[in-house]
């Protein structure tokens, strides 16, 4: 016994020498015939203090400390207490889930006491109102809601339309309300028209309250109308409660006004009125073929394929090249 108190020789680590104290422990008690005896216990009660706590920790000795427990008791014990311990940390992580999740859940609570700092910004600029407004266009994912009292150029809604099918074809809803006046010029009719088309829903009232965009119901574009010196400007507002404020005028005006139903002069009737000279126009059209390659495949002068495209423009209805293709693809007159 005398061997086992002290380390073993040749500068080994201490777990190597209570390893080997144990295992001769074990030979020893079985030689003598003297498990669980009080010569078991009388020798167990010489063991250092450290190597005590060695075997212990390991679940090699009894929590008595009277008896030595062979390996497999002892990693018996330590899975079970692994178990145990285990049992308790899920338990543990599925109450701190439980609050995590209540907690969460109270954030969507209205609180009427509670203020929200709403990032707002503001443009004199219209072009650089419009080139933020395509940035945020990017950014939609699921509904478009807009209100229309006027209408830019022909030249700047040409553009517009062209963010707006892309939307239209990611799946974007799109609602578009307009007044009655904004629809006297062909080009915003033309516009709507196209929209509608692409899917989107259009409605028209008798006047409109504002000249506004809402993104996802997330945010809010407002034309401020004249400022402080006179200027136009234009009001970005970041908030999901103003903006659901603004989707209330928006439903209001929607519920009260009538869907937008294009001319039926021309309309379901264009493919009867295209020429077969004027459908080749537009498959060449739709492949990206520019005017000089078009006019070498048909064999005609610039000026005669001018008069074609504008042939083609009145027949659909619509005021550019590019809206013509857009109403083509729709009703099936291109591939």
């Amino acid at each position: 016994m005398h061997a086992a108190q002290n380390p073993p020789p040749g500068g080994r680590s201490a777990d190597s020498g209570a390893k080997d104290a144990y295992v001769a422990l074990l030979e020893r008690l079985a030689r003598s015939g003297t498990s669980n005896s009080a010569a078991e216990r009388e020798e167990l009660g010489e063991l250092p203090a450290e190597l005590t706590r060695w075997l212990a920790d390991r679940r090699l000795l009894d929590p008595s400390g009277e008896r030595l427990s062979p390996p497999e008791r002892a990693l018996r014990h330590l899975v079970l207490e692994h178990r145990r311990r285990l049992l308790e940390t899920a338990e543990g992580l599925g109450r701190d889930a439980q609050a995590m999740e209540d907690v969460l859940s109270l954030l969507a609570v209205p609180r009427f006491d509670a203020r929200e700092a709403v990032r707002t910004e503001y443009f004199t600029d219209r072009e650089r109102t419009r080139k933020r407004l395509e940035e945020l266009d990017a950014l939609s994912r699921e509904e478009f809601l807009a209100m229309r009292n006027s209408f830019p150029d022909a030249q700047v809604l040409e553009a517009s339309l062209a963010r707006d099918l892309e939307m239209a074809a990611d799946g974007i809803r799109i609602r578009m309300l307009t007044s009655q006046q904004a629809l006297r010029s062909p080009a915003p009719a033309r516009y709507l028209n196209a929209l509608a088309d692409a899917g989107a829903e259009v409605r028209v009232a008798v006047t409109v309250p504002l000249h506004m965009n809402i993104m996802d119901r997330t945010i809010v574009v407002i034309g401020a109308g004249p400022g402080p010196q006179g200027e136009g400007g234009d009001v970005i507002l970041h908030s999901t409660p103003v903006a659901q404020c603004f989707v209330r005028v928006f439903t209001h005006s929607w519920d009260l006004a009538r869907p937008h139903t294009e001319p039926s002069a021309g309309r379901g009737r264009a493919g009867c009125e295209l020429s077969a000279r004027e459908r080749e126009v537009l498959a060449l059209l739709a492949t990206g073929a520019k005017d000089g390659t078009i006019a070498r495949r048909l064999a005609c002068s610039d000026r005669t394929l001018r008069r074609l495209m504008n042939q083609i423009m009145e027949k659909l209805g619509t005021s550019s090249r590019f809206e013509a293709g857009v109403r083509a693809v729709r009703l099936g007159l291109v591939s």
